[in-house]
């Protein structure tokens, strides 16, 4: 349930409740509000993503300029991504955008300075040919990157964990090994603890469900958009 509720999936978090004949620890309505915050990140809707945000708490941002100027430049990059994928894209909107919403953020953090200056080298090289540094910027993991900071930063502004038990177990799980095999302990070459052959299972199981006379689709949106848990890819 905790892990549910952390990562945002409504609908499984209400079903494991009924299953479980348990209360839920909180309001669907406010799991949904960062479903679709993230669902809007990881669909490239930026914009609609930062409004969302400050509907939901304006001081999420005015308190984190860092992940302001991230969302800003994810933005940007969108744009950019936008007006490059025709020969004759026009850069003016990108470079307005650049002009007026990151320029003057710049000079206040030197990475803010170094991170325009490298999002806006996409506007020279085509993007078939980008390097090594500046490929990660068109990658739909940069997505998923700011969208697991936003969410955290809400569950901060709400007094709520930023990361669920069970991620954490798994981070203390693999430190823990990695402190065995660095002290040269006797450790199995591999050891799995299951998340994978589960997640195997899990998408039979989903394409097995999909066959049948109904579905869930309360939390499809994420699914649609590629959101593989980090914790078990």
């Amino acid at each position: 349930m905790d892990y549910l509720i952390t990562n945002g999936y409504p609908a499984a978090a209400k079903k494991f409740a009924v299953e479980a004949n348990i209360q839920p620890k909180a309001d669907a309505e406010s799991i949904q509000a960062r479903v679709e915050i993230r669902t809007a990140i990881h669909s490239g809707n930026i914009q609609s993503a930062i409004e969302k945000i400050n509907e939901l708490n304006p001081q999420i941002l005015d308190e984190n300029p860092s992940l302001h100027f991230a969302l800003l430049r994810l933005q940007l990059v969108e744009l950019i991504r936008t007006c490059t994928s025709t020969p004759d894209g026009d850069i003016n909107p990108a470079l307005e955008f650049a002009t007026t919403q990151l320029a003057p953020l710049a000079p206040t953090n030197p990475q803010f300075l170094e991170d325009l200056e490298k999002t806006l080298a996409l506007l020279i090289f085509p993007s078939e040919n980008l390097t090594p540094s500046l490929a990660p910027l068109l990658h739909p993991d940069l997505r998923k990157d700011i969208a697991t900071r936003v969410n955290e930063a809400i569950l901060q502004s709400q007094g709520s964990r930023k990361e669920a038990r069970l991620r954490n177990l798994v981070k203390l799980r693999a430190w823990a090994e990695q402190k065995a095999r660095e002290a040269k302990k006797d450790v199995p070459e591999k050891l799995d603890i299951g998340l994978v052959g589960e997640s195997n299972n899990s998408s039979q199981s989903t394409s097995t469900s999909q066959n049948g006379a109904s579905n869930n689709t309360a939390d499809t949106p994420m699914a649609n958009n590629g959101d593989v848990d980090p914790m078990i890819s």
